[in-house]
């Protein structure tokens, strides 16, 4: 399996930035690590392995990125909204940086974003707000309510970074044309306790007619080896 490091100085975080790349051609498959997570865990966690048949067949590349969320959303040093702001230096990167980078190497247009816990939250809010870029979100035992981390702040910036604010006040534009394109993938235990904000979520796409797959496991289910198992279950489709 070809397995590459990259590191360069990002002009949008104004500091180096470190991801992994696993695989040599195939859908790109943009990975999020969970809370404060780094660029290097999916591969700790077993991950890697468990797709490991699928990279190297050329079925799927990764491209695995670093956090900041100890600079953004769990920076309580600074006020919630400049937490957010933060978090959209971030998300240049990741727009500005990062996807040119995935283009260069693979030209298939159909990215897939995907994370695990926290990795979830960022990969379906990436997903929700830039449908255009994005052909597939597979999140698994995400919180979609980012209330505990911005307490009472309120505003047009805590709207559009809270996955279930954001698709319960959607028009009927052409975001919501992009969003129902979509192929959307939501993973999480029933015992887990992010498990009501994904039925939430769920209820909230359903009702602005963008069809997506729920899928209920048993138990809290919030850990890599369970992680493991869903992502061979779903990397190929909502089943």
């Amino acid at each position: 399996m070809e397995r590459a490091y990259h590191r360069w100085l990002s002009p949008a975080l104004g500091r180096p930035a470190e991801l992994l790349v696993f695989g040599h051609r195939g859908t790109p498959m943009l990975v999020f690590p969970t809370a404060g997570g780094r660029f290097y865990e999916y591969e700790d966690h077993g991950m890697i392995h468990a797709l490991r048949n699928r990279i190297e067949q050329g079925q799927l590349q990764l491209f695995c990125v670093d956090s900041i969320d100890h600079e953004s959303w769990f920076c309580e040093q600074i006020s919630p909204a400049a937490r957010i702001a933060r978090h959209d230096t971030w998300e240049r990167y990741l727009l500005d940086e990062v996807l040119p980078f995935i283009y260069a190497q693979n030209p298939e247009p159909a990215l897939t974003v995907h994370g695990c816990s926290f990795g979830a939250t960022h990969a379906v809010l990436f997903g929700l707000r830039h449908p255009a870029r994005v052909r597939r979100i597979i999140g698994f035992s995400g919180v979609y309510d980012i209330g505990r981390w911005l307490g009472d702040h309120q505003g047009d910036d805590r709207y559009f970074h809270e996955p279930l604010a954001f698709i319960s006040g959607l028009q009927e534009d052409a975001t919501a044309r992009e969003l129902r394109r979509l192929d959307i993938v939501l993973a999480v235990g029933r015992e887990d306790s992010v498990n009501v904000s994904n039925a939430q979520l769920s209820d909230a796409l359903w009702a602005k007619g963008i069809w997506h797959a729920l899928r209920w496991w048993d138990g809290a289910a919030h850990d890599w080896p369970y992680w493991q198992q869903m992502i061979q279950l779903y990397i190929g489709g909502a089943r």
